[in-house]
């Protein structure tokens, strides 16, 4: 038996697997690289859209390490936990690895408070005002301003509040067993900006929240299933700054969330995390899976592609995109299927938000069944494309 494993600081990739069928390929693609695997990693939400329990998550993973004989350190993730309940359900199922999500609670205006209600509290005054922060690096903070802190305030206080009361039910739902946190700040508005981050890092220090990873928002445009889109001198100098607070507050990693296919932006990533980096992805992995479907069953692919544009505008709510429909073919010639939808950004990502209402259709059998019966091509498909995720998050690392 291999169980999952905490897995610490060191380098760390999530592998979200939508369908319990894709173990097989990330461990082929881990395989060599500097990263430890998370493979059972799923958010409630994702559940939800899936019709998957918590057991399901870890039974899937754990039974394809089995069967696959894989001897290494693996990890979990129960992702983007929001209350209370979500905590004890993916405990009770073993979870010891929780991404705390707290968005509900930020408050996205507050950079617009004008400064007559951006005063921070008298404690928070007291606390930071004037304070400054060397963090190494060249990288220094200063909350010099009364009227930013205020807003920082408004903006993550209620937030870091109820972290910490998520965090005190993971701690009560796991008793003595040891665990890992990370925080998802990431699902917001604007930007976090670098006084931001460490606004939040000592806060949790000081709440006596310990995690093992934040993610913040960076700047750009981390948008699923397509490439980093902004300024990559920009994002390189942020991050720099990310680094340095995430060393200072804890130490802990920077978490990428919607991390998969940003391979523009890999190798500075991987260049200036070191060891403390987490890059989690999911939907990437749903993709493949369909283009396994794509290259042996077109005529099943095309019933998916079409049943995804009609669900688009509903299912594009809860996501940051801009795919266009009008973009790609709504009826592409088979030979020409895969390009459109698979190999361009606009298909990519109408099929990408749309994976929950394909898998509660009548499609979501013959989906599986299909993979099922081409499991050695779905998992070459797998290692093909996350390997070069990975090589790309390694070339300058070291």
């Amino acid at each position: 038996m291999n169980p999952p494993r905490l897995l610490g600081l060191r380098r760390t990739f999530g592998f979200g697997d939508r369908l319990g069928l894709a173990t097989p390929g990330h461990l082929a693609a881990v395989r060599g690289s500097s990263f430890l695997p998370v493979l059972a990693q799923q958010s409630i939400r994702e559940m939800g859209r899936t019709g998957r329990t918590p057991h399901d998550v870890l039974r899937s993973a754990a039974d394809a390490v089995a069967a696959t004989g894989y001897e290494g350190p693996w990890g979990t993730d129960a992702d983007h936990l929001q209350t209370p309940a979500d905590v004890a359900a993916v405990a009770a199922a073993g979870f010891r690895a929780f991404t705390l999500d707290p968005s509900a609670y930020v408050h996205d205006d507050a950079h617009a408070l004008p400064p007559e209600r951006a005063k921070p509290a008298a404690e928070t005054a007291a606390r930071y005002l004037g304070t400054r922060v060397e963090l190494g690096d060249g990288v220094t903070l200063a909350f010099d301003d009364a009227t930013v802190l205020g807003r920082i305030e408004r903006k993550f206080g209620e937030a870091l509040q109820h972290t910490a009361k998520l965090a005190e039910a993971v701690r009560a739902a796991c008793g003595e067993d040891a665990f890992e946190l990370e925080l998802s700040i990431d699902e917001t508005a604007t930007p976090t900006t670098p006084l931001e981050h460490l606004f939040v890092g000592l806060e949790l220090r000081r709440l006596d929240v310990e995690v093992h990873a934040v993610a913040p928002r960076f700047c750009g445009s981390f948008e699923k299933g397509v490439d980093y889109r902004g300024d990559l001198d920009e994002l390189a100098a942020q991050y720099r700054s990310h680094v340095a607070i995430a060393r200072h507050c804890g130490p802990y990693k920077l978490s990428i969330h919607s991390g998969s296919d940003k391979l523009s932006a890999y190798p500075l990533i991987g260049r200036l995390s070191g060891d403390h980096l987490h890059v989690k992805t999911a939907g990437t992995s749903y993709l493949e899976a369909l283009r396994t479907v794509c290259r042996v069953d077109p005529a099943l692919f095309t019933r998916i592609v079409a049943l995804s544009r009609a669900r688009f505008p509903t299912d594009r709510a809860t996501y940051s995109i801009s795919a266009r429909p009008d973009a790609v073919p709504a009826q592409p010639d088979p030979a020409e299927a895969e390009a459109w939808y698979l190999d361009r950004d606009d298909g990519r990502q109408i099929l990408h938000v749309t994976y929950g209402s394909v898998l509660a259709s009548e499609l979501a059998q013959p989906l599986r069944a299909t993979l099922e019966r081409h499991a050695d091509l779905h998992a070459e498909l797998l290692e093909r494309h996350l390997r070069h995720h990975l090589a790309m998050l390694d070339r300058d690392f070291g």
